[in-house]
């Protein structure tokens, strides 16, 4: 099986059949997982199935982008009241080692009514292509990353996206150029400054690219799960999920 296969076998069996049994071929016994709520080792997901079971929990995946050991789905989880509200949106980041998924990494979101853009946080495009530029354009994202997220070099921004046509999928913010900015700055007129945005994990296959950031907004660390597509050497299109990094955790792996 490949890496995507495995993965979505996996979550087949744990969110859709429910059966700890059928999920456990799939899983190292040594299982590192940084959800903060779940224990890690095989065991900690396994026990957790049947309350995932019980709680009528339903999930949908709208991308699955792969490279390598690495794979990342975009899932949203409907009757999710169990997990913290009644809809969620997550990136799930799964790294697959000797043909059984080796670790996991996730980040929640609750998904409002409605939206600054109009756009939700999982519609879009789905399909992947240019598979040839995949390198390129992870170079570019992470460019932008470093450059204007990070701080490094905002006024390069322009290099990055064009500033007409940024289409937006984060609940809070409007499309374009000036939909970032102006989100920004009333983030920061609310104490909420971001201070540090540094990239753990980067994926990508050809038009996608996703990036999990560790950062620190407001004085307190966040987590920023990002997914941009690329078109025409450009970014165009940005989906994320953000939340705070509890202090506590059920497993001392971190977040990440």
């Amino acid at each position: 099986m490949t890496p995507k296969e495995l993965v979505l076998a996996l979550m087949t069996a744990a969110f859709v059949d429910h059966d700890p049994e059928a999920a456990r071929p799939y899983l190292a016994p040594d299982y590192i997982q940084h959800n903060p709520a779940i224990e890690t080792g095989a065991e900690g997901l396994l026990n957790a199935i049947p309350f995932i079971a019980q709680s009528g929990m339903s999930m949908t995946t709208h991308r699955v982008i792969t490279e390598g050991d690495y794979v990342v789905l975009h899932n949203s989880y409907e009757n999710a009241d169990a997990f913290g509200a009644p809809a969620l949106v997550a990136f799930d980041v799964f790294r697959v080692e000797d043909g059984v998924v080796a670790e996991h990494w996730d980040n929640l979101q609750p998904r409002p009514e409605t939206t600054v853009s109009g756009r939700s946080m999982t519609d879009g495009p789905t399909e992947i292509t240019d598979l040839d530029k995949t390198e390129a354009n992870k170079q570019l994202v992470v460019g932008f990353v470093r450059d204007v997220l990070g701080g490094a070099a905002p006024e390069k921004v322009a290099d990055y996206m064009d500033p007409a046509v940024y289409m937006q999928h984060n609940p809070n913010i409007a499309d374009g150029l000036n939909g970032l900015l102006v989100a920004i700055e009333a983030y920061a007129e609310e104490g909420m400054v971001i201070t540090k945005f540094e990239p753990q994990i980067v994926v990508a296959e050809g038009n996608f690219v996703f990036v999990a950031s560790d950062a620190v907004m407001g004085g307190e660390p966040w987590a920023f799960f990002d997914l941009w597509r690329v078109a025409d050497g450009k970014i165009v299109e940005h989906w994320d999920v953000v939340s705070p990094i509890p202090a506590e955790m059920a497993h001392d792996n971190g977040k990440f």
